[in-house]
């Protein structure tokens, strides 16, 4: 059972809040493995660095994973009040969404299941 009064509970959650600036999208197309390729190269690295790497990348999730960093910083920005000189990425992650199922038509009347994998990425900034 939870202890104390309901607002003395959220009072408590809204305490913890993580204030640092992020961006997340949602069932993005691209598996996490293919996207943690990409993300692993960024992360730690300040944004204009991350942003540099980003843009010469030939995968395609640098481009998706490019637009997501953009937001972040213009989150920092306007509702943080943060420089742009100072932010630098200190946590991205990709985890696992769902999965559409597919089937694909093969010889002598067989059918083959394809997966189309998704993800939930996530980039948090911070000040150095």
């Amino acid at each position: 059972m939870a202890r104390g009064h309901r607002a003395q509970i959220k009072r408590e959650r809204n305490a913890n809040k993580d204030t640092r600036p992020s961006a997340k999208l949602s069932y993005a197309r691209i598996p996490t493995q293919k996207a943690c390729f990409v993300l692993d190269a960024i992360r730690g690295k300040d944004v204009e660095t991350a942003l540099g790497i980003l843009a010469y990348n030939p995968r395609y999730a640098s481009s998706v994973i490019e637009k997501l960093l953009k937001s972040a910083i213009a989150n920092a920005e306007n509702n943080n009040g943060m420089k742009f000189e100072n932010l630098y990425v200190e946590e991205c992650y990709a985890n696992k969404g769902p999965t559409m199922k597919r089937v694909k038509p093969r010889a002598q009347g067989r059918a083959y299941r394809i997966e189309k994998r998704m993800s939930h990425i996530t980039v948090v900034l911070n000040e150095r």
